[in-house]
């Protein structure tokens, strides 16, 4: 699990999660990003109980192998894609799955299988701060 707040594009380590949003929503800048590759139950249950997701958008990501959607609820917004990754050594697709939900100062990316990392996107995105604000 890697989970960060971004204020002002740069990245900032994040203490305690409900502390944290407390802050944001209070006022602070920035956005909670908590990023999940293949979270156990236990993971997840913190997060969702911190934020609050919608019962059935946790569903869907606990259970993954969902169809490509954007669903809106009340307080977030959830999104479901599917990843592609092609192995050129053996020619394969490697296939994956990433959710994201969206909602009052955070993001949470829920990723599943090996097919694209976001490492990558955040590296990126933290050099180029101005896509943070």
């Amino acid at each position: 699990m890697d989970q960060a707040i971004y204020r002002d594009g740069e990245r900032v380590e994040c203490g305690d999660l409900s502390d944290e949003l407390a802050s944001l929503r209070a006022g602070a800048s920035g956005f909670l990003w908590i990023g999940l590759k293949d979270p156990t139950d236990d993971e997840f249950a913190l997060v969702n109980n911190e934020l609050g997701l919608h019962p059935l958008a946790v569903e869907d990501a606990v259970t993954g192998n969902q169809r490509d959607k954007i669903e809106q609820y009340e307080r977030s917004v959830f999104v479901v894609l599917k990843t592609l990754r092609y192995i050129e050594a053996t020619s394969d697709i490697e296939t994956g799955e990433l959710m994201l939900f969206i909602g009052d100062r955070f993001v949470v990316t829920v990723r599943r299988g090996e097919g694209n990392p976001l490492s990558d996107v955040r590296e990126r995105l933290e050099e180029e701060q101005d896509r943070l604000l």
